[in-house]
């Protein structure tokens, strides 16, 4: 598929997850990578072995720069894992395994931010060794651990999602205050003129991403056109524990559900033709189509429908 010719418009996209990096694969094959920023969210960052593991940015870095494993759309394409089985002979804490060629990142990871390089310095860096050509940046530099409440406790999420297989029924997602925004954020808010909030888990994924100061204000005081997508199509999440999380919560398992979550934040909404007729009287616009996004020409052909219609929104404001 030919780019698009954006060379005028900046776009922001907010991701997490699987989805998050589906999307932002597909708007990277068709937007000119100077036009494309890729905010990815770090509150399930954690420390596991000694080392700095950020899930959500490996996922976005490896889905982009073609290695990801293409079975479970995170880690490694073509993984072994025999460092993780020496861990276990060890009885040391294998309850997250790292790929032994995934190791490598946060080996290299946690040696530069020893060094004092920030993680936004350290991700350029290692976008650069996969040849990715958008900027990819984390929400921020510091810490902005998410918590999961449930009825057993406050966990941790790597311990919530990973160790307990995110069975522990969820009462509340406890996100922290008081975490900044880097500059590289602050000015590619400030010079979007779209920006998209990818089919990624609302609470886990999004909320954490807007919980750090000042991108929420941002997004509510600045004339961007913002537009999210669904990541619930049919009462079900493409991946992951959305749908879950939301009957534990209290809400309807519905795209409906998703866009009031976000309300008067977008402008507006991307959902599926399985949920056709269900959305009528939200204020925000909205498109149906097809949201799959099984290879990478549906994930271009998804980015286009929803850059499209952001455009069609942005023309007519």
């Amino acid at each position: 598929m030919n780019k698009l010719d954006f060379s005028s418009h900046k776009i922001v996209c907010l991701a997490g997850g699987v989805g998050g990096a589906k999307l932002a694969d597909g708007l990277a094959q068709i937007v000119p990578p100077q036009n494309l920023t890729i905010i990815v969210n770090t509150g399930d960052d954690f420390e596991h072995l000694g080392l700095t593991i950020c899930p959500d940015l490996d996922t976005v870095m490896y889905t982009l720069g073609g290695v990801a494993n293409p079975g479970t759309g995170w880690g490694r394409a073509g993984e072994s894992w025999r460092t993780m089985e020496a861990v276990k002979q060890l009885a040391g804490p294998d309850w997250f395994s790292l790929g032994d060629v995934d190791l490598a990142t946060h080996l290299v990871r946690t040696q530069m931010l020893k060094d004092g390089e920030t993680l936004t310095a350290v991700t350029r860096h290692l976008c650069r060794q996969f040849n990715i050509q958008p900027d990819v940046l984390p929400m921020s530099d510091w810490p902005a651990p998410t918590l999961i409440e449930t009825d057993d406790g406050t966990l941790p999420f790597q311990a919530w999602f990973v160790k307990e297989r995110w069975q522990p029924p969820v009462k509340q997602v406890v996100l922290p205050e008081d975490v900044r925004a880097t500059p590289a954020v602050l000015k590619a808010l400030e010079n979007a003129d779209l920006v998209l909030i990818a089919p990624s888990n609302p609470f886990v994924s999004v909320a954490p991403i807007l919980n750090v100061y000042p991108i929420r204000a941002m997004l509510e005081d600045i004339p961007q056109t913002v537009v999210a997508v669904t990541p619930i199509i049919g009462g079900q999440a493409v991946k992951g524990p959305a749908a879950k999380m939301m009957a534990e919560m209290d809400l309807p398992v519905t795209a409906r559900a998703v866009a009031q979550y976000y309300g008067d934040l977008i402008d507006g909404f991307v959902f599926d033709g399985q949920d056709a007729g269900s959305l009528e009287g939200l204020s925000a616009a909205q498109l149906c189509t097809d949201t799959w996004m099984h290879s990478p020409v549906d994930r271009a052909r998804l980015a286009q429908d929803v850059l499209t219609f952001a455009m069609q929104l942005a023309g007519s404001e």
